[in-house]
């Protein structure tokens, strides 16, 4: 492997673990307040097309990041409204809010673009990842994330709504309130995570986020719930997404394209079997409160 090789791969696994980190951190931040978070597919996808929306008609990859946040804070909220406000259950409302961003932004994509598969070319990411300002904000999000968690009065009440609500209630505090607030910050990262993937393929293409949402949950896992681990964890994955890539460009390869494809989520299931058993979940994470 020469240099030059070994340096693109390495912009490309950076590029592609964007998305997966970002995910990752509003997964944590949500889960962490007891909150399941399998919206974060959904909220990827919308993240997505809200930021292709943005960048086509203000000509700007910033405003495009910009609604792409917006719409993931949106999507948040929406979750908020059916697992808070109404109590559904968590893993079921997050299946249907995931169902919901595949048919909405397809019908979306259809009444804004006029096609059924993607929105036309717009302002995006630079190649080189090092010199996006968005890849520079996604490091400081998983930064601010654990200190935010580990190292604030509010990220003490989050990891008690998580793991003893009842103490956080008996304090005054408003348990109901700190997980608000844990899922729409999760609707924001995720909503970014979305756009960096619009932005850095400049346009959306239906279902784009191809399970993205799902491979950050279980790096959320992999990392015990804690926003650093689950960032590494992501690179992870964004490394057997760019091996696949390259498997599936590597001419003469003797192996099934299918089962190429397989390999970041044959990963993901390897690697929950390797650590789930391992991992202790927040002892309130799926309990509604009161």
């Amino acid at each position: 492997m020469d240099l030059a090789f070994a340096g693109a791969f390495a912009v490309q696994v950076l590029r592609m673990a964007v998305p997966y980190v970002l995910a990752a951190q509003g997964g944590a931040l949500s889960e962490r307040s007891g909150v399941i978070n399998i919206a974060l597919e959904g909220k990827l996808l919308v993240g997505a097309f809200g930021a292709a929306v943005g960048a086509h008609f203000a000509g700007s990859a910033l405003v495009g990041a910009a609604v792409g946040v917006a719409a993931g804070v949106g999507v948040g909220l929406l979750y908020g409204l059916a697992v808070l406000r109404f109590r559904a259950d968590q893993i079921v409302a997050g299946v249907a809010i995931n169902l919901l961003a595949l048919g909405l932004t397809r019908y979306l994509l259809k009444l804004v673009f006029t096609s059924t598969a993607n929105s036309p070319r717009v302002p995006g990411a630079e190649p080189l990842v090092v010199t996006e300002p968005l890849f520079w904000l996604a490091v400081v999000a998983v930064l601010g994330v654990h200190l935010l968690v580990a190292r604030t009065r509010f990220g003490l009440r989050l990891r008690a709504s998580g793991e003893h609500p009842e103490a956080v209630d008996a304090v005054g505090v408003s348990v109901v309130g700190v997980r608000w607030r844990a899922v729409v910050g999760a609707g924001a990262l995720a909503g970014l995570g979305g756009a960096w993937l619009a932005l850095a393929n400049q346009g959306f293409v239906a279902e784009m986020s191809g399970g993205r949402g799902y491979i950050a949950l279980a790096a959320v896992i992999m990392g015990k719930w804690r926003p650093v681990p689950a960032a590494l964890a992501c690179l992870l994955f964004a490394f057997a997404e760019a091996v696949q890539l390259n498997l599936q460009a590597t001419t003469g390869l003797a192996v099934p394209r299918e089962l190429i494809q397989m390999l970041p989520y044959l990963l993901t299931m390897v690697a929950l079997a390797g650590f789930i058993g391992r991992s202790r979940a927040p002892a309130a994470l799926g309990k509604p409160w009161p």
